[in-house]
């Protein structure tokens, strides 16, 4: 792994630490605070994904070294844990701190976010489903540890919100292969099944997948479907039926995407849920998730 700066000079705080992308919820495959979830808990909903959205930027930003990427992130890390000397450069920190001591959610679930964009910052290649895995536990899986504990949900449900995650999280790599490769050389498909199938890393560059891609990416689907059991248990799961709601209607727009994306060709053009796929899953989802909770 790349030699970083000491941790005492990665964490000094940095005039105007934010690189905004102009992404914004918008831009999701999934709703973030609909208005499926509790009126009360949403303004909480988008206090933590402003801070994940600002710093998954800064990760994503090819103007700035890892280096300058790790000392904004950690600086980041430090503000939301309340360490003194972080102003109002880190404002979407302390508004998740205050947040997460309100709702009684850990900050566990903000920090882990920033250790999965620090891995970013120097790790880009993936060579196991396993390491893919142990990524989207940082990466994705918080979420939906974060959405159980702030609605009081058992964590057994962990489980599957997990699942469910790690599936977004490869879904969203699958989507984006091609531009991950081209502005970051960032490659999330697994490494050892790129070898077994004949492909390599520079078939990323053309503007469709080689047969050999597409047998990756089938793989990696399938890896997804597998997970998918353990989701759509999900919303059975949880006693909100607000939050059961929500998450049945993402279910059901991941399994969309894998279907997509199986007929699909992500270098070729940008595979991705259409307004009558998003309302179908919706009403689907909202009814599933409202009859799947076990309490009101």
């Amino acid at each position: 792994m790349t030699v970083l700066a000491d941790s005492k000079a990665a964490a000094a705080p940095l005039a105007g630490a934010e690189t905004p992308s102009g992404k914004g919820a918008r831009d999701e495959n999934f709703p973030v605070g609909s208005f499926l979830l509790p009126k009360r808990l949403r303004p909480h909903v988008a206090t933590y994904y402003a801070f994940a959205r600002a710093i998954d930027d800064i990760a994503d930003n090819g103007d700035l070294s890892a280096n300058e990427k790790i000392a904004r992130l950690r600086a980041f890390d430090a503000a939301l844990k309340g360490e003194p000397g972080y102003g109002e450069a880190y404002a979407k920190a302390h508004a998740l701190r205050e947040s997460m001591r309100q709702t009684g959610v850990p900050t566990v679930h903000g920090s882990d976010l920033v250790a999965a964009f620090v891995q970013d910052s120097v790790k880009l290649r993936y060579r196991t489903w396993e390491e893919l895995l142990g990524y989207c536990a940082l990466s994705a899986n918080p979420v939906g540890r974060y959405l159980l504990d702030l609605h009081g949900e058992d964590r057994a449900g962990y489980r599957y919100s997990d699942a469910l995650c790690t599936v977004l999280q490869i879904i969203n790599h699958l989507q984006d292969c091609g531009n991950d490769r081209r502005n970051l050389d960032r490659v999330y498909l697994i490494g050892e099944w790129m070898a077994a199938e004949g492909a390599s890393v520079e078939d990323l560059d053309r503007n469709a997948l080689t047969p050999g891609l597409r047998r990756v990416v089938d793989r990696m689907l399938d890896g997804c479907d597998a997970l998918m059991t353990d989701a759509r248990r999900l919303p059975g799961a949880l006693k909100s039926r607000h939050l059961a709601m929500e998450s049945a209607v993402i279910v059901n727009l991941a399994a969309r995407l894998i279907t997509l994306l199986r007929k699909g060709d992500p270098l070729a053009s940008r595979v991705a849920l259409s307004k009558l796929d998003f309302a179908r899953c919706g009403i689907g989802g909202a009814v599933t998730g409202f009859f799947s909770a076990r309490g009101a």
